[in-house]
This record gives structure tokens, sequence and C-alpha cells, in this order.
């Protein structure tokens, strides 16, 4: 087959399948090398893998949907004008003459493979489409299945059988090809591919309580796809609801009958949306360390005034040196960082296995990003404690751009040590946050606003202030070290002078 096979990248070392979410190009449509060309979901981050070839994208070989080991082909991409793979009957060898591929029925059918001269298109696809291959037209005449071993297996059904009388039926509107009924009942093995249910159908299934054995498949060999479900879905809920036959006699209708309408526009408002891999894993951890931690919660309040207006001084020059705007978040980032090594008994895990708690006398810090259309990830800022608040402010524009360009590795998910999570900008004062797992803590960056305060000097002011709430877990600290950490914590954002690492943004 002519092009370059895009094969099903490893996303992290742990990684070894991938679900295709979403084909970003569609067959025909020219590629660049580097150019985003599909989205995969693993068990631990969704990404937007580029094309490493330039090109036609001429197949796909593995619908939305399905999910597939590491190394295996997933699209060709070719030469543009060059005809996509598996669309010609024959290929040029190395002589310029002709090869045909040649199609053995399979074991025990009584069919004999049809005439070469005769054979379809599709009859030349190789083995490496095998499973994988685009969805067919709904009439396939006498097409073999070609398997990723290379075995072949010819279709029995009696719609592919040729005419007693010899001739050959032409493809009429509306047929299709359905595996005949005897053989699912019969001893031999299945050559339809409908038993093959990949882990996102089985999800769905079970999620909306649907029966596979009613849903009919319209990927390869009548195997069911995310579509199919999702479409039994929803023509379940527009079926009518069953009634009594009509007797001879009209019946008078039961006395709860005017709510009826009522109920049926009530359930026609429902909508289900399916989980995307990341609010699935969102929910399974968010309830794991529920389950798995002793959380109690502190909060103080804190004065940011000092920060504020520096913050004010800078965020201009800032914008326009480094390209991305000057939070407060870099600051607190920083400041965190600072207390932890200072208290590191925060900054650690609960170790059931060792009977101990696990000290990190480093920081790998991590920030809670919400994602478009749902869900949630922390991605780790390697080493923070190591960075200045500039630095800082770097490595977070880094990972949340990663993060809302689906761009972001397993590695960029590993090793975090402790948490920061920001609802400050949506207006959140104070909020009870969930413990990552295999940290003692999470802080809650709440908005800065303005309020009246009573000063040291018992004067009244205007005052930026914003309270910073830390949720943690129990069995590793108490309640006085949580106190405390929050009391510094309190005391650095109040009396820390950036201005030094600034100054040179004018």
């Amino acid at each position: 087959m002519a092009g370059t096979e895009i094969k099903m990248p490893q996303l992290g070392e742990s990684v070894v399948e991938g679900t295709i979410s979403k084909w970003l190009k569609k067959e025909g449509e020219t590629v660049g090398e580097d150019e985003l060309l599909v989205e995969i979901s693993t068990d631990k981050v969704d990404s937007e893998v580029p094309s490493s070839a330039a090109g036609v994208l001429q197949k796909i070989l593995v619908p939305e949907g399905e999910t597939v080991s590491v190394g295996t082909p997933i699209a060709l991409i070719g030469a543009e004008g060059a005809a996509a793979g598996g669309d010609g009957a024959a290929e040029q060898s190395g002589d310029g003459q002709s090869e045909t591929l040649q199609v053995a029925p399979s074991q025990g059918s009584d069919e004999a493979a049809p005439p070469q001269e005769e054979a379809s298109p599709q009859q030349a696809q190789p083995a490496s489409g095998g499973e994988h291959a685009k969805e067919e037209p709904a009439y396939e005449p006498q097409q073999p299945e070609v398997s990723g071993q290379g075995e072949v297996s010819q279709p029995s059904s009696v719609e592919s059988a040729a005419p007693a009388d010899g001739s050959r039926r032409e493809p009429r509107d509306g047929d299709r090809y359905d595996p005949p009924a005897q053989d699912a009942a019969s001893g031999d093995e299945d050559s339809s591919k409908r038993g093959i249910i990949s882990p996102l159908v089985r999800r769905l299934a079970d999620e909306n309580d649907v029966d596979l054995g009613e849903v009919s498949g319209s990927g390869t060999g009548g195997r069911i796809r995310k579509q199919d479900v999702l479409r039994f879905v929803e023509e379940r809920k527009a079926r009518p609801q069953a009634r009594p036959a009509a007797s001879a006699e009209p019946v008078p209708e039961p006395e709860p009958a005017p709510r009826e309408p009522a109920r049926h526009a009530a359930a026609g408002r429902d909508e289900v949306v399916p989980w995307t891999n990341i609010r699935r894993r969102t929910a399974e951890h968010m309830v794991a360390s529920h389950l798995e931690t002793a959380r109690a919660w502190n909060a103080v309040e804190a004065d940011w005034t000092n920060i504020a207006e520096l913050r004010a001084r800078h965020k201009d020059a800032f914008k326009e040196r480094e390209g991305f705007g000057l939070t407060y978040l870099p600051f607190l980032a920083k400041m965190v960082c600072d207390t932890l090594l200072e208290m590191p008994e925060v900054n650690s895990s609960y170790d059931e296995a060792q009977q101990a708690n696990v000290v990190k006398h480093y920081v790998n810090l991590g920030i809670a990003v919400a994602l478009q259309g749902g869900g949630l990830i922390v991605p780790v800022v390697q080493r923070a404690d190591e960075k200045t608040v500039v630095g800082v402010a770097r490595g977070i524009n880094e990972i949340v751009t990663k993060a809302r360009t689906k761009k972001l590795v397993p590695d960029d998910l590993a090793g975090g040590t402790f948490t920061i999570t920001n609802p400050g900008p949506f207006g959140s004062i104070i909020s009870v946050p969930i413990i990552p797992r295999g940290q003692t803590a999470i802080l809650g960056f709440e908005a800065i606003e303005k309020r009246v305060v009573v000063t040291d000097e018992d004067a009244i002011a205007i005052r930026s202030m914003g309270f910073l709430s830390m949720s943690w877990d129990h069995r590793t600290i108490d309640g006085a070290e949580a106190a405390r950490f929050l009391a510094r914590l309190r005391e650095r954002v109040e009396t820390t002078d950036f201005a030094s690492e600034l100054a040179h943004y004018g």
C-alpha cells in the first residue's frame, strides 16, 4: 500500500493504548508535517497529535471511539495526487506488471473466491488495514475480510452468492451485507466483527442501560461503534410508549391520562451527554481521594495590598515582554514553595505500606486547570521551589497553555507534591477543595477584593483582601501544623517584597 503509516503514539512510559477521540482531518484533505491530525485519549491525558508526514490523508484506519495498542497503524498519509491505499485492485510491481491480491476462501466455506477480474476495489486492502479499516459501504458484494494476521474469511451471505445461472448479480439500492443468522449458531468461527466491542462502547452501553444485542453496528463487519449506541439511545427516547391494542368498543382513558402529554414533554427535555474521558477520570480520582483521605479544612484572610500595587505598576510592561499577563498566582506559588521548604511536613504523603509519612524537601507544584467542555486536570510545575517569581509565572503559563490546547504528555502530570486551585477569578470567596491523591494538602486561592478593614493602627482603610483556604489530610498532619502553615503563608503575603525581581520590567 502506498503512503506513510501514522501509528498510535506512546504518550508516556506507562501508556500502552489510546482511544481515537476525534479526527481533525478528513480523508482526502491535505495535511502538513507537524499539523494537528487526531485527538487521542489515554487513561492519563487527552492530547492533540500532529502528523509525522506531509501529504494527503488517504485512509483513516481506526475510526473515532476505537481503542488500539501503541504502534498500531491508525492512518495513511500519501503524496498529493497519489491513489488512496486500498482503492485499486492492483498495485505495480518492480517490473511494471500489476500484481492482483489473490484471496482464498475461508476454511469450512463452500464458496469459492470470486473471479479475479470481478473483484471489487475493496478486496485489495492489505492485512495491515484489517480490524481498523474505514467503515464500508452499505453493500459489499463478496468482499473478503482480511485480519491483522493475514487470515482471510469469505462472507457466506446468500446476498453474496452467485445466482444459479452463473450471471453476476449487480447491487441494488438499499442492499447491504448482513452476517447470516446461521453463522452465530454454527460451530464455525464467526467471521463478523460484531462481537468486538471497545471499552468506550461497553461503558456507553452500561451507562445508558443498552442491550448491545439490540444495536445495529455500522462499523466493519457489523462492528458496533460509539455512534451506533448514541443513535440507539436517541431512537429509544423518541419511541412512543406502547399502548393497548384497539378493541371493538372504545375504552375510556384512565384518570391520569391528562398528565401524559406533560410527562412526555418533560422526558423530551432530558439530554444524555456521554462522559468524556477527562470527565470520567476526574470523577474517579475525586471519589477515590474523598474515600482515601481524612479531609479537614482551614482558612485565613490575607492582605494583598502591597502585592496588588506592585503588580499594577509592572503588569503592562511584563505582558509586553513576556507575552502573557502577570496574575497574582505566581506570587502566591513562590510564597507557597518557600513556606513548604520551611514546613516540609505539609509537603508529604501518607504511605500506609511503610507506616510512615514520606516528606519531600522539594516542591513539584500542581496547578488545577478547568478544561473547556468540563473536567479538571492538574499539570505540574517541576522543581518550582528553584524558580524565581518570574520563572514560576513562565512555568505556570506553559503548563496551563498545554492543558487547554491538549498538548500535555503524561510526564506533565507526574510527581506533584502540593497543589493550588484558583477559583478566585470566577468570584469565589471561599471553597473546600478535594486533595489530590498522593498529596497531603491543596490550597484554594480565592478572589481578591477591596474591602473596608480596621488596620493595626485602629484606622479604617480600604485594602485588597482575599482568603486562602486549605484542605489537608488529617492522617498525615494535624490541625496545629495546618494552622501554622496558613499563618506563615499569610505573613509572607503581607510582608514579602518582590520589587527587585520585577524592577527590570519598568
